[in-house]
């Protein structure tokens, strides 16, 4: 049955070749394009990227000035929070 299907696509493919125009141009199917959100995308990622690298410059700059003092009691609830909200999804 399936060789069968399979002979069949072949073929249904075959006569959408042949029945496309003769100047050479692609089939007349759906067409879908992705540029302007893949553009919006890279830039939101860029974006980020930079806010990012800026946010850890500071914290470097902090940390080797001997002035980064981070709430060790914060940071266990939040991982312990962000852990337990996993598990409820």
């Amino acid at each position: 049955m399936a060789a069968a299907e399979s002979a069949r696509a072949q073929e249904a493919q075959r006569a959408e070749r042949g029945s496309g125009a003769s100047s050479g141009s692609a089939s007349t199917g759906d067409r879908v394009e992705f540029s302007a959100g893949l553009g919006q995308l890279a830039h939101a990622i860029s974006t980020y990227g930079a806010e990012r690298a800026a946010r850890v410059q500071t914290l470097t700059a902090l940390y080797q000035s001997g002035g980064y003092r981070p709430d060790s009691a914060s940071t266990s609830r939040a991982m312990v929070s962000e852990a337990l909200s996993a598990g409820v999804e």
